[in-house]
């Protein structure tokens, strides 16, 4: 796998727009099981290479390449959600037929920076995605009111989600209230009426909403959460201690109407008991 990526990167550059371009689409984004079921690797263009103990976990690009490839052949996967540089690496590789692909695209708000909050777009935009064949683009949108950068961060949010809107392809915002602490560091307030704030915030981002769809932390009352909007919501997983506490929640929201599927990262492609196969394959029995 290494030899033949770096081969091709090296001499012949043009095969990643070749493969994109005769990539099998996804018919729709769900799945025979009526939801979605994407596998999310963009952490490391964060800078956000940690996984439990372990704080350079995700920063071997070979170990991470080929869990994600047998995560994405498990039945039931219908989706990728990554930076360009991974996405490349896969079409290189031909595992994206038939998967839906969603784009990164705001990558500067580094884990630990001072500047975390200023969360400029500087991976995929709308035209890009579009012109890839891909399905949407994602946006991380922390809500720091205590940081004079967040309404820069709305502002820039509101533009990709009009740019994705005007070429029919998905917006999937991720938002969160969070806050300085005294250490330094960004805190998510995971509060179900924090998220519930966080989720009204996001949903009016943008002059339409038509393709926007919400990303969002599986939390205490998920009802009360999933009834602060119409827009489609996908669940995601962040990093898991108790998987089996993990599955359940995610089994039991997902039963509301509005949820539509999962994202899921860590937690599945490295599980602790190294199962990758296994750990997706019970992610998707919930749906």
């Amino acid at each position: 796998m290494a030899d033949r990526i770096v081969r091709t990167r090296v001499n012949e550059p043009g095969a990643v727009a070749e493969a994109a371009a005769r990539r099998v689409r996804a018919e729709s984004p769900f799945g025979e099981h009526g939801k979605v079921m994407i596998i999310a690797a963009d952490h490391p263009a964060r800078g956000a290479n940690a996984v439990g103990s372990n704080p350079s976990a995700m920063a071997d690009r070979f170990e991470l390449l080929e869990r994600m490839c047998i995560a994405l052949e498990r039945p039931g996967v219908t989706g990728v959600l990554a930076t360009a540089d991974i996405l490349e690496d896969l079409l290189l590789l031909g595992v994206l037929d038939g998967k839906s692909v969603f784009g990164s695209m705001n990558r500067a708000g580094l884990a630990g920076s001072t500047f975390e909050i200023d969360d400029r777009f500087t991976g995929y935009d709308a035209q890009t995605i579009a012109e890839m064949r891909f399905d949407g683009g994602k946006m991380l949108t922390r809500i720091a009111l205590d940081d004079p950068a967040t309404p820069s961060v709305l502002e820039n949010t509101a533009h990709a989600v009009d740019q994705l809107n005007d070429r029919q392809l998905i917006a999937m915002v991720e938002p969160f209230m969070s806050a300085w602490q005294q250490d330094g560091r960004i805190r998510n307030d995971l509060t179900t009426d924090a998220v519930i704030k966080s989720v009204t915030i996001a949903s009016g981002l943008g002059r339409r909403s038509a393709y926007t769809w919400l990303k969002l932390p599986v939390v205490d009352d998920m009802e009360r959460v999933l009834a602060s909007s119409t827009l489609p919501a996908v669940l995601l997983g962040g990093e898991v201690k108790d998987p089996d506490a993990a599955f359940a929640s995610w089994g039991k929201a997902l039963k509301l109407p509005t949820a539509q599927g999962l994202t899921v990262g860590r937690s599945l492609l490295y599980p602790s008991d190294g199962d990758v196969a296994g750990a997706v394959d019970r992610a998707v029995g919930l749906l």
